[in-house]
């Protein structure tokens, strides 16, 4: 168990890498300040052919024989190495994984919902671990569940690939999406808002439509009123 960092009173780690007078050997393979190799020579030569041009002599491998040490400037030369390591945390992709929880006599509105979400999360870049629920004798039927997962999979095809199939452990049965190749290169990310405006002008047509028909039948039935007077008193 990791200790809290303000009870931890173990020093902070040493930097391990041996400079200058660090460097016990007696000889070392020097390369010089522009990456040229100059040869064996002894450690104390190296060392002073460092200071002579105010840097420092740093043991780049200690594992070789004899130990390879490079002339640069040690504080540069960390700040480079602390940089690129943040560079590279940067640039690592952290996947979450979601899990979204089914029944086997699932509605279809309830099925759709989950569905909807499954599609937000992959194209959110997650992993989703789709997880079928038996309870009491559903545990018998195992190939409901089966159907279920596998009419998923199939559905969202374009935005996921099934990373573990199906397994059932005890009364769950999950399975495992991970995004597809499409959604990670953010293709799907453009198709779907180029689809997103038009399906809603559509659904402003089809509300439009849905306004103008009603009011076309309120004023027949208006009509329709106004007439049956007429025709009773004539």
């Amino acid at each position: 168990m990791p200790v809290p960092r303000k009870f931890d009173r173990r020093p902070p780690e040493r930097d391990q890498t041996r400079i200058n007078d660090r460097i016990r050997v007696p000889e070392v393979r020097l390369v010089g300040e522009d990456g040229k190799q100059i040869g064996v020579v002894k450690t104390a030569e190296a060392l002073a052919y460092a200071q002579e041009r105010d840097l420092d002599l740093v043991e780049v491998a200690p594992e070789a024989r004899p130990p390879v040490a490079r002339v640069l400037d040690y504080s540069k030369y960390k700040y480079e190495q602390a940089q690129k390591q943040k560079a590279a945390r940067r640039h690592q992709q952290q996947i979450t994984i979601r899990e979204i929880k089914f029944r086997p006599k699932i509605a279809q509105k309830d099925y759709d919902t989950k569905k909807g979400h499954i599609t937000r999360f992959l194209l959110g870049k997650d992993k989703v671990k789709v997880t079928i629920m038996f309870r009491g004798r559903e545990v018998t039927h195992p190939e409901r569940g089966t159907a279920l997962l596998e009419r998923l999979a199939t559905e969202l095809a374009d935005l996921a690939v099934v990373e573990q199939s199906p397994v059932q452990d005890g009364r769950n049965m999950t399975m495992l999406l991970a995004p597809s190749k499409a959604v990670l290169a953010g293709e799907m990310d453009e198709a779907a808002s180029d689809g997103k405006p038009q399906a809603a002008a559509a659904s402003k047509g089809s509300r439009r439509d849905r306004a103008r028909a009603a009011a076309n039948a309120n004023g027949d039935a208006r009509q329709d009123a106004q007439a049956q007077p007429a025709a009773q008193r004539q």
